[in-house]
């Protein structure tokens, strides 16, 4: 057997471990999940109306956590085309309303829709939590 093969040989079982050591056994939490502070205010001069979002991402793609103070329902989340994602179902008791977000860089842009109550919301929001 060749030098070089024989050293392939010994060495592949300790590459293995060191590739093994160095990968983690789950994927890293997304920067998306957390604590945020959504931005509600309805238009330009308007008293701020701030809202908190808080998103745990479960590696089985997962979302719990809670938005507008309603638990989150049936959330998804996804990593795809250089961003993370959720989409995510809340009540307010008279019906649902659907969210969806992504992170962009430090911040979250997002849109809540309740067809019960007629209005699509487009809001932006910050890391932290509501005071």
């Amino acid at each position: 057997m060749p030098v070089t093969a024989q050293r392939d040989r010994m060495f592949a079982p300790l590459l293995l471990a060191l590739v093994q050591v160095a990968t983690p056994a789950t994927p890293a939490t997304p920067a998306l999940a957390g604590d945020w502070i959504v931005d509600l205010t309805a238009r330009p001069g308007d008293p701020p109306y701030r809202q908190p979002m808080r998103l745990a991402l479960k590696p089985d793609g997962t979302v719990t956590g809670s938005f507008y103070r309603s638990e989150i329902q049936a959330g998804r989340w996804k990593t795809a085309r250089g961003r993370t994602c959720v989409s995510f179902r809340t009540t307010d008791g008279a019906g649902p309303y659907h969210t969806a977000a992504c992170s962009t860089g430090d911040r979250v842009s997002g849109q809540t829709w309740a067809e019960h109550r007629g209005f699509l919301f487009n809001w932006d929001a910050v890391r932290g939590v509501v005071r």
